[in-house]
C-alpha cells in the first residue's frame, strides 16, 4: 500500500487494485505483543482484549444457528483470530477509515497481524482506492481516541444532536408484550424523565410481515396513544430480515439473497425459524422499504430501532452484482432518506458501513437481568458483555453516533443483579454520555435512583484509561458534577467514585 496522509504518530495507507478481487491482502505485520484488542464487524459482537494465543470455543454447530451474524466469512472463526476493521496492542493500532464497498478485516496468522478487504463478487473494470487504512503508534487508550477522531473526520457523519432518554419494552415483556402492557406503562412512565417510549419486538405479525398483530391496535392509534401521554412514539422492526413463515417468504422469494444452487440463503435462526436476507441491490426491494418506512412515519412515529441489520450484508447472490457492504448501504440510505429527520438506532448492524446512516447504535451485546463474567460472548445475554463493550466502543460516541449501551435494568425483584452491578452500569453509560433507555415493568419496585445519577452525569467530556487492563479509569467533566473519576473492575466487580460516594447513593 501507498502512503497517502502522514501523521504525527503513524500514516494512512491505500492503492489502487482493479478485477475480480474477492479477499485482498493489503497490510501484513509482525505481531511482538502477547496480548491484542480485537473488535467484531457488527453491533453485539465483542470488543476485547484476548491472548494472541487466545482459541475461540466455537463449534461448526453453533455457526450453522448463528450464520452470518459472527461475520460475513464465519468459516474463518474455525482457524483464526478474527478482528473487523481495527486490531490493537498496547503500543499500536492498525484501523480501516471506512467499509463502503468492501468488508475490511485482520487476521493473525502465523505470529503477524495480516489485513484484508473482501470485496466478494464484486468486479471493478477501472481501478479503486480501497478503503483507507491507518497505522497508529502510542499508547492505546490515546489511539483509541484518535482512530475515533480519523473515522469521524474521514466520514463527517451528520446525526442528531438529541441524546435520548426513554423506555422499552424488550428487557421484561420479551415478545409476550400485550397493548394492556403498553397503556399500562405509559400511565406510569410521566412519573420518569423519559422522552422516547418504544415498542420493542412482538407487536408485528412476523418477522418481514410489518402490520399489528391481532392483539394490537392499528400503527396509527399506536402512534398517537403514545404521543397523547406527552412521548415520542418507538418503534422496533427488522427491516432486512425475513422468516420462512412469512407472507414476503412465499410471495417474493425473488426479492431474496440467493445460495450458489439459486435457493434463498439463510441469514440466521431466530425465533425457533430460518430467517432470510432480503436482496437490498433489486429496486423492487428498495420500493418496498421505501414504502414500509414512509407508513410508520406517516402513522406518527418518530423513532426507530432497527434491528439484525447484518442481514442486508450477508454473502450470497443479488439482483445486481455488487458488495454485499454496498448493497447494504443503499437499503441503509433508503431508509434514512425516508424518515428524514427522524431518530434511527441501529442494532445488530455492520458499524463502519452504517456511518452516516444512523443518530443512535448499540455498541455491545444484549443485557440481561444477570451478570457474569465467565460466560463466553457466543453464549447469550450478559449484563457483563454489554458493560465491557460500552467501555471498549466508547470512542465511537459522539464522534460516529450515539453510543447505546442497552437499557439499564432497574428491577428489585425478578433479577440477578445486584445493586452494585446496576450502578456499574448507569455510572458508566452516564459518564460516557451514551442514550439511557430503561426496559422494566414500571410497576415494579425500581432502583430508580440511578437514572437521575446518570442522567446528572451526562454532556461532558470523558476519557477512558487501562484499555488493555482488568481495571478501567473513566474520567468526565461536565458543568453538572465538574470532575469525576470512576475506577471499575468488570470481573471483581470492585469500583470506586471519585470524590463524591454520596451521589452514588442517591442523596444527592
Amino acid at each position: 500500500m501507498q502512503v497517502i496522509k502522514e501523521l504525527k504518530n503513524g500514516k494512512v495507507m491505500s492503492k489502487k487494485i482493479k478485477g475480480k478481487l474477492g479477499k485482498v491482502k493489503v497490510f501484513e505485520e509482525v505481531l511482538s505483543d502477547n496480548y491484542i484488542l480485537i473488535n467484531n464487524w457488527q453491533s453485539w459482537g465483542p470488543t476485547k482484549v484476548i491472548p494472541k494465543d487466545f482459541k475461540l470455543n466455537i463449534s461448526k454447530e453453533f455457526l450453522e444457528k448463528a450464520r452470518f451474524s459472527p461475520n460475513p466469512n464465519p468459516e474463518l472463526l474455525l482457524d483464526y483470530i478474527v478482528s473487523d476493521y481495527f486490531i490493537a496492542t498496547k503500543d499500536k493500532l492498525y484501523g480501516f477509515l471506512s467499509s463502503k464497498i468492501g468488508h475490511p478485516y485482520f487476521l493473525i496468522k502465523d505470529g503477524k497481524i495480516e489485513g484484508y478487504i473482501d470485496y466478494f463478487e464484486e468486479e471493478f473494470e477501472g481501478y479503486i482506492e480501497t478503503e483507507p487504512l491507518v497505522v497508529l503508534s502510542g499508547n492505546i487508550d490515546m489511539l483509541l481516541r484518535e482512530y475515533g477522531e480519523l473515522l469521524r473526520d474521514y466520514n463527517k457523519p451528520q446525526f442528531k444532536k438529541w441524546n435520548p432518554v426513554g423506555w422499552s419494552s424488550w428487557y421484561y415483556y420479551f415478545e409476550k408484550l400485550t397493548w394492556n402492557d403498553v397503556l399500562k406503562n405509559l400511565k406510569l412512565a410521566k412519573n420518569y424523565p423519559f422522552e422516547v417510549f418504544q415498542i420493542d419486538d412482538s407487536w408485528q405479525k412476523d418477522i418481514g410481515d410489518w402490520q399489528p398483530k391481532e392483539n394490537f391496535p392499528s400503527l396509527r392509534e399506536m402512534a398517537e396513544t403514545i404521543k397523547k401521554f406527552g412521548f415520542v412514539p418507538g418503534i422496533w422492526l427488522a427491516p432486512f430480515s425475513v422468516s420462512e413463515t412469512s407472507s414476503i417468504f412465499k410471495e417474493h422469494k425473488d426479492w431474496l439473497v440467493k445460495d450458489d444452487d439459486g435457493n434463498p440463503e439463510v441469514a440466521y435462526q431466530n425465533w425457533g425459524k430460518n430467517i432470510y436476507a432480503l436482496d437490498l441491490s433489486n429496486p423492487e426491494v428498495l420500493d418496498f422499504i421505501e414504502t414500509l418506512f414512509k407508513g410508520l412515519k406517516d402513522s406518527g412515529f418518530e423513532y426507530f430501532k432497527i434491528d439484525f441489520l447484518f442481514a442486508g450484508a450477508i454473502p450470497g447472490k443479488r439482483y445486481q452484482k455488487v458488495s454485499p457492504i454496498r448493497t447494504y448501504r443503499l437499503g441503509m440510505e433508503k431508509i434514512r432518506k425516508t424518515v428524514n429527520d427522524n431518530f434511527i438506532l441501529g442494532c445488530g448492524a455492520p458499524l463502519l458501513p452504517s456511518i452516516g446512516y444512523v443518530d443512535g447504535m448499540r455498541i455491545g451485546p444484549d443485557t440481561a437481568p444477570y451478570y457474569d463474567s465467565k460466560i463466553p460472548d457466543n453464549l447469550g445475554p450478559n449484563a457483563y458483555s454489554a458493560l465491557r463493550n460500552t467501555i471498549t466502543r466508547y470512542f465511537m460516541n459522539k464522534k460516529l453516533w450515539w453510543n447505546d449501551p442497552d437499557c439499564l435494568l432497574l428491577r428489585k425483584t425478578e433479577t440477578n443483579l445486584t445493586t452494585n452491578q446496576k450502578k456499574m452500569f448507569a455510572i458508566t453509560a452516564g459518564m460516557l454520555d451514551n442514550m439511557i433507555f430503561v426496559s422494566d415493568d414500571l410497576e415494579l419496585e425500581l432502583d430508580d435512583f440511578l437514572i437521575p445519577a446518570a442522567l446528572k452525569l451526562r454532556g461532558g467530556e470523558y476519557f477512558v484509561e487501562g484499555i488493555m487492563d482488568k481495571a478501567f479509569t473513566i474520567y468526565t467533566r461536565n458543568e453538572k458534577v465538574g470532575k469525576v473519576k470512576f475506577r471499575i473492575c468488570l470481573e471483581t466487580e470492585k469500583s470506586e467514585y471519585y470524590p463524591d460516594k454520596d451521589f452514588l447513593k442517591g442523596k444527592k
